[in-house]
Protein backbone atom coordinates (compact mmCIF):
# COMPACT_ATOMS: atom_id res chain seq x y z
CA UNK A 1 0.00 0.00 0.00
CA UNK A 2 1.22 3.47 -0.90
CA UNK A 3 0.85 6.22 1.70
CA UNK A 4 0.55 9.82 0.53
CA UNK A 5 0.09 13.16 2.31
CA UNK A 6 -0.80 15.18 -0.81
CA UNK A 7 -2.82 14.22 -3.88
CA UNK A 8 0.05 15.29 -6.15
CA UNK A 9 2.06 12.37 -4.78
CA UNK A 10 -0.32 9.96 -6.51
CA UNK A 11 1.51 8.62 -9.54
CA UNK A 12 0.80 8.20 -12.33
CA UNK A 13 -1.46 11.23 -12.23
CA UNK A 14 -4.91 11.20 -13.84
CA UNK A 15 -5.28 7.42 -13.58
CA UNK A 16 -8.63 5.86 -12.66
CA UNK A 17 -9.45 5.84 -8.94
CA UNK A 18 -12.25 4.68 -6.67
CA UNK A 19 -12.35 6.41 -3.30
CA UNK A 20 -13.55 5.54 0.19
CA UNK A 21 -13.72 8.38 2.73
CA UNK A 22 -13.92 8.28 6.51
CA UNK A 23 -12.24 8.77 9.86
CA UNK A 24 -12.14 4.95 10.19
CA UNK A 25 -11.15 4.84 13.88
CA UNK A 26 -10.91 1.12 14.59
CA UNK A 27 -11.46 0.06 10.95
CA UNK A 28 -14.38 -1.96 12.31
CA UNK A 29 -16.91 -4.09 10.41
CA UNK A 30 -18.88 -1.06 9.24
CA UNK A 31 -15.75 0.67 7.98
CA UNK A 32 -14.66 -2.53 6.29
CA UNK A 33 -17.90 -2.59 4.31
CA UNK A 34 -17.12 0.87 2.92
CA UNK A 35 -13.54 -0.10 2.12
CA UNK A 36 -14.53 -3.38 0.46
CA UNK A 37 -17.02 -1.53 -1.74
CA UNK A 38 -14.20 0.83 -2.74
CA UNK A 39 -11.93 -2.10 -3.58
CA UNK A 40 -14.68 -3.94 -5.48
CA UNK A 41 -15.34 -0.86 -7.61
CA UNK A 42 -11.63 -0.45 -8.27
CA UNK A 43 -11.14 -4.06 -9.34
CA UNK A 44 -14.16 -3.93 -11.63
CA UNK A 45 -12.91 -0.80 -13.40
CA UNK A 46 -9.20 -1.70 -13.32
CA UNK A 47 -8.67 1.35 -11.14
CA UNK A 48 -6.85 2.01 -7.88
CA UNK A 49 -8.63 1.75 -4.52
CA UNK A 50 -7.84 4.95 -2.60
CA UNK A 51 -8.83 5.53 1.00
CA UNK A 52 -9.03 9.15 2.14
CA UNK A 53 -8.73 9.55 5.91
CA UNK A 54 -7.31 11.94 8.49
CA UNK A 55 -4.28 12.09 10.77
CA UNK A 56 -6.41 12.89 13.83
CA UNK A 57 -10.05 12.89 14.86
CA UNK A 58 -11.70 16.01 13.36
CA UNK A 59 -13.02 16.97 16.80
CA UNK A 60 -9.42 17.58 17.87
CA UNK A 61 -9.67 20.74 15.75
CA UNK A 62 -13.36 21.65 15.53
CA UNK A 63 -14.51 20.58 19.03
CA UNK A 64 -11.47 19.99 21.27
CA UNK A 65 -13.61 19.43 24.38
CA UNK A 66 -15.40 16.52 22.67
CA UNK A 67 -12.56 14.44 21.29
CA UNK A 68 -13.29 10.73 21.80
CA UNK A 69 -10.42 8.52 22.96
CA UNK A 70 -9.17 6.66 19.91
CA UNK A 71 -9.32 2.90 19.42
CA UNK A 72 -6.21 2.76 17.24
CA UNK A 73 -3.01 4.62 16.56
CA UNK A 74 -2.45 5.85 13.02
CA UNK A 75 0.08 3.05 12.53
CA UNK A 76 -2.53 0.44 13.44
CA UNK A 77 -5.12 2.05 11.17
CA UNK A 78 -2.75 2.02 8.23
CA UNK A 79 -1.82 -1.63 8.83
CA UNK A 80 -5.52 -2.57 8.92
CA UNK A 81 -6.19 -0.73 5.65
CA UNK A 82 -3.25 -2.45 3.98
CA UNK A 83 -4.47 -5.86 5.18
CA UNK A 84 -7.85 -5.23 3.56
CA UNK A 85 -6.18 -4.66 0.19
CA UNK A 86 -6.26 -0.86 -0.19
CA UNK A 87 -3.88 0.37 -2.90
CA UNK A 88 -3.33 3.95 -1.69
CA UNK A 89 -4.15 5.81 1.52
CA UNK A 90 -4.25 9.60 1.48
CA UNK A 91 -3.67 10.61 5.11
CA UNK A 92 -4.81 14.22 5.24
CA UNK A 93 -3.46 16.55 7.89
CA UNK A 94 -6.65 17.77 9.58
CA UNK A 95 -5.81 21.30 10.72
CA UNK A 96 -7.69 24.58 11.18
CA UNK A 97 -7.35 25.54 7.52
CA UNK A 98 -8.64 22.18 6.31
CA UNK A 99 -11.57 22.31 8.75
CA UNK A 100 -12.79 25.55 7.13
CA UNK A 101 -13.21 23.91 3.73
CA UNK A 102 -16.87 23.53 2.64
CA UNK A 103 -18.02 20.03 1.78
CA UNK A 104 -18.61 20.83 -1.89
CA UNK A 105 -15.14 22.32 -2.29
CA UNK A 106 -13.61 19.20 -0.71
CA UNK A 107 -15.38 16.92 -3.21
CA UNK A 108 -14.43 19.10 -6.16
CA UNK A 109 -10.84 19.02 -4.92
CA UNK A 110 -10.93 15.21 -4.85
CA UNK A 111 -12.29 15.16 -8.37
CA UNK A 112 -9.69 17.61 -9.66
CA UNK A 113 -6.62 16.27 -7.86
CA UNK A 114 -7.01 12.50 -7.61
CA UNK A 115 -7.33 11.73 -11.30
CA UNK A 116 -10.23 10.06 -13.08
CA UNK A 117 -12.66 9.64 -10.17
CA UNK A 118 -15.09 6.77 -10.81
CA UNK A 119 -16.80 6.25 -7.45
CA UNK A 120 -16.97 7.46 -3.85
CA UNK A 121 -17.99 5.19 -0.98
CA UNK A 122 -18.92 6.42 2.52
CA UNK A 123 -21.13 5.41 5.43
CA UNK A 124 -24.75 6.53 4.97
CA UNK A 125 -24.49 8.92 7.94
CA UNK A 126 -21.06 10.30 7.06
CA UNK A 127 -20.75 14.10 7.08
CA UNK A 128 -17.76 16.21 6.11
CA UNK A 129 -16.65 19.76 5.42
CA UNK A 130 -17.19 23.03 7.25
CA UNK A 131 -20.16 22.83 9.64
CA UNK A 132 -20.88 19.31 8.32
CA UNK A 133 -22.05 20.78 5.02
CA UNK A 134 -21.11 17.61 3.14
CA UNK A 135 -23.60 14.74 3.12
CA UNK A 136 -24.38 11.69 1.02
CA UNK A 137 -27.05 13.75 -0.74
CA UNK A 138 -24.44 16.36 -1.69
CA UNK A 139 -22.10 13.63 -2.93
CA UNK A 140 -24.87 12.19 -5.08
CA UNK A 141 -25.72 15.60 -6.50
CA UNK A 142 -22.08 16.31 -7.35
CA UNK A 143 -21.61 12.79 -8.65
CA UNK A 144 -24.33 13.32 -11.25
CA UNK A 145 -22.62 16.45 -12.51
CA UNK A 146 -19.03 15.22 -12.30
CA UNK A 147 -19.89 11.67 -13.43
CA UNK A 148 -18.87 9.45 -10.51
CA UNK A 149 -20.96 6.88 -8.66
CA UNK A 150 -21.77 7.26 -4.96
CA UNK A 151 -22.30 4.47 -2.42
CA UNK A 152 -23.81 5.52 0.93
CA UNK A 153 -23.55 2.24 2.80
CA UNK A 154 -25.89 1.42 5.67
CA UNK A 155 -24.42 0.61 9.08
CA UNK A 156 -23.56 -3.00 9.93
CA UNK A 157 -25.51 -4.61 12.77
CA UNK A 158 -24.25 -7.23 15.21
CA UNK A 159 -26.54 -8.87 17.77
CA UNK A 160 -29.28 -6.47 16.72
CA UNK A 161 -27.21 -3.34 17.42
CA UNK A 162 -25.26 -1.07 15.10
CA UNK A 163 -21.51 -1.57 15.03
CA UNK A 164 -19.85 1.74 15.83
CA UNK A 165 -16.61 3.14 17.21
CA UNK A 166 -18.63 4.36 20.22
CA UNK A 167 -19.82 0.83 21.04
CA UNK A 168 -16.30 -0.54 20.64
CA UNK A 169 -14.90 2.10 23.01
CA UNK A 170 -17.56 1.15 25.55
CA UNK A 171 -16.68 -2.55 25.24
CA UNK A 172 -12.96 -1.85 25.74
CA UNK A 173 -13.66 0.47 28.67
CA UNK A 174 -15.68 -2.34 30.28
CA UNK A 175 -13.04 -4.98 29.56
CA UNK A 176 -15.36 -6.86 27.20
CA UNK A 177 -12.66 -7.82 24.71
CA UNK A 178 -14.80 -10.52 23.06
CA UNK A 179 -17.41 -7.93 22.07
CA UNK A 180 -14.72 -5.53 20.86
CA UNK A 181 -13.09 -8.29 18.81
CA UNK A 182 -16.39 -9.21 17.15
CA UNK A 183 -17.13 -5.62 16.14
CA UNK A 184 -13.56 -5.00 14.97
CA UNK A 185 -13.42 -8.24 13.00
CA UNK A 186 -10.01 -8.98 14.55
CA UNK A 187 -8.33 -9.09 17.95
CA UNK A 188 -8.28 -5.78 19.81
CA UNK A 189 -4.72 -4.53 20.33
CA UNK A 190 -3.17 -1.55 22.07
CA UNK A 191 0.10 -0.15 20.80
CA UNK A 192 2.50 2.69 21.42
CA UNK A 193 6.16 3.65 21.58
CA UNK A 194 8.11 2.71 24.70
CA UNK A 195 9.02 5.85 26.62
CA UNK A 196 11.22 6.44 29.65
CA UNK A 197 9.43 6.32 33.00
CA UNK A 198 10.65 6.71 36.56
CA UNK A 199 12.34 3.28 36.42
CA UNK A 200 10.63 2.09 39.60
CA UNK A 201 10.10 -1.35 38.07
CA UNK A 202 13.81 -1.70 37.48
CA UNK A 203 14.49 -0.75 41.10
CA UNK A 204 12.07 -3.45 42.23
CA UNK A 205 13.76 -6.01 39.98
CA UNK A 206 11.06 -6.06 37.29
CA UNK A 207 11.95 -3.54 34.55
CA UNK A 208 8.82 -2.49 32.70
CA UNK A 209 8.19 -0.89 29.31
CA UNK A 210 6.05 2.23 29.62
CA UNK A 211 3.82 2.71 26.58
CA UNK A 212 2.82 6.14 25.34
CA UNK A 213 -0.91 5.65 24.78
CA UNK A 214 -1.94 9.31 24.90
CA UNK A 215 -5.45 9.94 23.62
CA UNK A 216 -6.38 6.24 23.48
CA UNK A 217 -9.23 4.30 25.02
CA UNK A 218 -7.96 1.94 27.72
CA UNK A 219 -9.42 -1.14 29.40
CA UNK A 220 -10.26 -1.16 33.12
CA UNK A 221 -7.42 -0.70 35.59
CA UNK A 222 -5.87 -4.00 36.57
CA UNK A 223 -3.15 -6.54 35.89
CA UNK A 224 -3.33 -8.66 32.74
CA UNK A 225 -1.50 -11.53 31.07
CA UNK A 226 -0.87 -10.33 27.52
CA UNK A 227 1.04 -11.05 24.35
CA UNK A 228 3.42 -8.26 23.40
CA UNK A 229 4.72 -7.91 19.85
CA UNK A 230 7.90 -6.01 19.00
CA UNK A 231 9.86 -6.03 15.75
CA UNK A 232 7.76 -8.93 14.50
CA UNK A 233 8.45 -11.07 17.58
CA UNK A 234 5.83 -12.07 20.16
CA UNK A 235 6.55 -12.25 23.88
CA UNK A 236 4.49 -13.33 26.85
CA UNK A 237 4.10 -10.41 29.22
CA UNK A 238 2.31 -9.02 32.25
CA UNK A 239 0.77 -5.56 31.94
CA UNK A 240 -0.48 -3.16 34.57
CA UNK A 241 -3.08 -0.65 33.44
CA UNK A 242 -3.73 1.97 36.06
CA UNK A 243 -2.62 4.83 38.26
CA UNK A 244 -0.08 3.02 40.51
CA UNK A 245 -1.79 3.93 43.81
CA UNK A 246 1.07 2.55 45.93
CA UNK A 247 3.60 5.07 44.62
CA UNK A 248 1.67 8.06 43.27
CA UNK A 249 -1.50 10.05 43.71
CA UNK A 250 -1.64 10.86 40.01
CA UNK A 251 -4.93 9.71 38.46
CA UNK A 252 -3.54 9.49 34.92
CA UNK A 253 -3.76 5.95 33.59
CA UNK A 254 -0.49 4.34 32.57
CA UNK A 255 0.30 1.13 30.72
CA UNK A 256 3.42 -0.73 31.87
CA UNK A 257 4.49 -4.09 30.44
CA UNK A 258 6.94 -6.60 31.87
CA UNK A 259 8.12 -9.01 29.16
CA UNK A 260 8.77 -12.50 30.47
CA UNK A 261 12.22 -13.95 29.79
CA UNK A 262 13.39 -10.82 27.98
CA UNK A 263 16.45 -8.72 28.62
CA UNK A 264 17.05 -5.77 26.33
CA UNK A 265 16.50 -2.10 25.63
CA UNK A 266 13.00 -1.28 24.38
CA UNK A 267 13.13 2.52 24.48
CA UNK A 268 11.78 4.07 21.30
CA UNK A 269 10.46 0.76 19.96
CA UNK A 270 6.82 0.16 19.12
CA UNK A 271 5.10 -2.39 21.32
CA UNK A 272 1.67 -3.85 20.53
CA UNK A 273 -0.19 -5.82 23.16
CA UNK A 274 -3.20 -8.11 22.99
CA UNK A 275 -5.00 -8.98 26.20
CA UNK A 276 -5.14 -12.67 27.06
CA UNK A 277 -6.38 -12.88 30.68
CA UNK A 278 -7.24 -10.46 33.46
CA UNK A 279 -5.33 -11.50 36.59
CA UNK A 280 -6.55 -9.06 39.26
CA UNK A 281 -7.69 -5.54 40.07
CA UNK A 282 -5.16 -2.82 40.67
CA UNK A 283 -4.41 -2.49 44.39
CA UNK A 284 -2.70 -0.15 46.82
CA UNK A 285 -0.06 -1.86 48.98
CA UNK A 286 1.31 -0.85 52.36
CA UNK A 287 4.92 -0.83 51.16
CA UNK A 288 7.12 -1.19 48.09
CA UNK A 289 8.23 -4.57 49.43
CA UNK A 290 4.61 -5.77 49.42
CA UNK A 291 4.24 -4.44 45.87
CA UNK A 292 7.40 -6.27 44.81
CA UNK A 293 6.10 -9.53 46.26
CA UNK A 294 2.76 -9.09 44.50
CA UNK A 295 4.46 -8.44 41.15
CA UNK A 296 6.41 -11.68 41.57
CA UNK A 297 3.15 -13.47 42.36
CA UNK A 298 1.45 -11.93 39.29
CA UNK A 299 4.26 -13.12 37.05
CA UNK A 300 4.01 -16.65 38.48
CA UNK A 301 0.24 -16.60 37.95
CA UNK A 302 0.68 -15.43 34.36
CA UNK A 303 3.21 -18.17 33.67
CA UNK A 304 0.79 -20.81 34.98
CA UNK A 305 -2.01 -19.37 32.86
CA UNK A 306 0.11 -19.37 29.70
CA UNK A 307 1.25 -22.94 30.31
CA UNK A 308 -2.30 -24.13 30.99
Amino acid sequence: MVLIQEARELAPAHSKVCVGIGVFDGVHLGHQQVIRQTIADARRHEARAVVVTFDRHPNAVVAPSHVPPLIQSNAQKLRALETLGVDVTWLIRFDEKFSQQPGELFVRRLHAELGHLLSVSVGSEFTFGYKRSGTVSLLQQLGRGLQFDVHGLAAVALDGQTVSSTRIREAIRNGDFDAADQMLGRTYALDGPVVRGDQLGRKLGFPTANLDVSGRILPPNGVYAVHAKRAGQSHRAVVNVGVRPTVTGNLTQRVEAYLLDFDGDLYGQELEITFAQRLRDEQKFASLEDLKNQIASDIATARRWFES
